[in-house]
């Protein structure tokens, strides 16, 4: 199974699992699920983190093929795809554990974990930038 995948995200059962692979055929998929499935267990800052991982999370599968179309290369549509997919476990991954310090349901390794990632991209943001040293050479 790959329930365990979204474990640190607050919501590793199989109702949630089947939700977000659901939501890959098409994001209102996921509205379904939960109308048949029941989802009380989850609290409330699980289904937050829910609701980031699954609106920042690829596309459906038919704007997965307008990207490949658009992009005409598979290698960049498979990182497209790939860079939504982990920035939406990262976003969630940080929401859900450094809320789980309030709440009282604290895991040190997801919090080291989502400690990590945001002082990741807060240096992504706020490192400076270097004008490239080297130049073209003009081919005449």
């Amino acid at each position: 199974m790959v329930c365990w995948i979204f474990k640190p995200l607050g919501f590793g059962t199989i109702k949630a699992t089947i939700a977000t692979i659901m939501g890959l055929v098409a994001k209102e998929e996921v509205v379904g699920v939960f109308g048949v499935l029941d989802f009380e267990e989850m609290s409330k800052l699980a289904a937050y983190s829910f609701l980031v991982f699954n609106l920042l999370c690829a596309p459906c599968f038919a704007a997965i093929g307008a990207i490949r179309r658009e992009m005409n290369s598979a290698k960049w549509t498979w990182f497209a795809i790939g860079y939504q997919c982990v920035f939406a476990y990262a976003a969630s991954l940080m929401i859900y554990q450094i809320g789980s310090v309030f709440t009282g349901n604290i895991s040190i390794v997801g919090l080291i974990a989502a400690a990590a990632v945001l002082v990741f991209m807060l240096w992504m943001l706020f490192r400076p930038y270097t004008e490239p040293t080297k130049l073209k050479k003009n081919v005449m």
